[in-house]
């Protein structure tokens, strides 16, 4: 069996480390979505999470791990939105100086979420990638700790909480749906799930414009990807061609990766608002968009992670109004 490098004890230990911290979001029941599928489906709450998604575990998980000296001289990430968040709120807890590089893609009112909290913004590019050159100088120039959105052992390990909840909230899980961009998120989760309930199977689900960990996949590589606009603008970004924790993970424990266009996207934000009562951003509502979409096959209890509600909530309201959608780029 491959050992990788975040096992179910990493997740076991960084729960103990973050209990304190974070909160313990509700699964609940999805009478709408089990009768579309004609299977009990649950959906996980994450999007309550206090920053509003899931990246608040990770960027806890890695704070409280780094050691003193790190901490005094500051850190750093990428992000496009909710891992900055995170990391602001969890280095604020910590009296901890903050930047947080982003791309001119990332939408104002995740920038504005993020200084809020205390951080220092830098917009650097329009791209991921572009953003992550000026972390590495700040790292270089200045001795900033960098903390990776996805691509490190402490960030997985804090994501792969989640898992450990679902399984002990639905014993008889079948079948996890999770957002898959860089892949923290779904190999914390797939860890944990697979080391408890190995019977179990967990899909990523993305979106057909610029997902990158599909790409690297389907190449057996990291590789580069365009990044454009997206209604799931969480998922975009690349995976990093040096990437040595997640992409291994997700090649290894997902048992698929499926797609959605923009319009199912739409559909899947606007259900979470009419049928679930839900504010729920793009990338946090892609679960429910590949259920609607029959684009899984569901055999028994399935659960849909919903990741996230930081969205543009003027965006929000005209996708659950129906009004038509314009997004820039190609």
């Amino acid at each position: 069996m491959t050992r990788h490098p975040v096992t179910l004890q990493d997740i076991e230990a960084a729960r103990a480390r973050i209990a304190d911290r974070i909160v313990r979001t509700p699964l609940v029941r999805s009478p709408s979505l089990s009768e579309a599928t004609g299977a009990p489906v649950s959906l996980k709450l994450e999007q309550r999470q206090t920053t509003g998604s899931f990246k608040l575990r990770g960027a806890t998980n890695a704070l409280a791990s780094l050691a003193p000296d790190a901490k005094a001289r500051g850190v750093v990430g990428a992000s496009t939105g909710n891992h900055g968040r995170g990391l602001a709120h969890a280095a604020a807890a910590e009296g901890v100086r903050c930047i947080v590089c982003m791309s001119a893609l990332v939408p104002a009112n995740k920038v504005d979420g993020i200084r809020a909290l205390g951080a220092e913004i830098r917009i650097v590019g329009r791209s991921q990638d572009d953003a992550q050159v000026e972390v590495d100088r700040l790292v270089a120039e200045e001795g900033l700790t960098m903390v990776p959105p996805f691509d490190h052992p402490a960030i997985i390990a804090g994501q792969g909480t989640i898992g450990l909840e679902l399984v002990e909230d639905a014993p008889d899980l079948d079948l996890v749906l999770v957002p898959l961009s860089g892949g923290g998120l779904a190999a914390g989760i797939a860890a944990a799930v697979k080391g408890r309930r190995p019977e179990a199977r967990v899909v990523g689900v993305s979106m057909e414009r610029g997902a990158a960990m599909h790409a690297s996949l389907a190449a057996g590589r990291p590789t580069l990807v365009e990044e454009v606009p997206t209604l799931a603008d969480s998922l975009g970004g690349g995976i990093g061609l040096e990437n040595r924790y997640t992409f291994p993970m997700i090649r290894d424990l997902l048992d698929d990766v499926v797609l959605l266009s923009e319009e199912e996207i739409a559909a899947a934000i606007r259900h979470a608002y009419r049928h679930e009562q839900e504010i729920v951003e793009g990338a946090g509502a892609v679960g429910i968009g590949a259920l609607l979409a029959r684009k899984v096959e569901v055999r028994g209890p399935t659960v849909a992670v919903l990741s996230g509600r930081n969205i543009d909530m003027e965006m929000h309201r005209r996708i659950v109004s129906g009004e038509p959608i314009t997004l820039g780029g190609n």
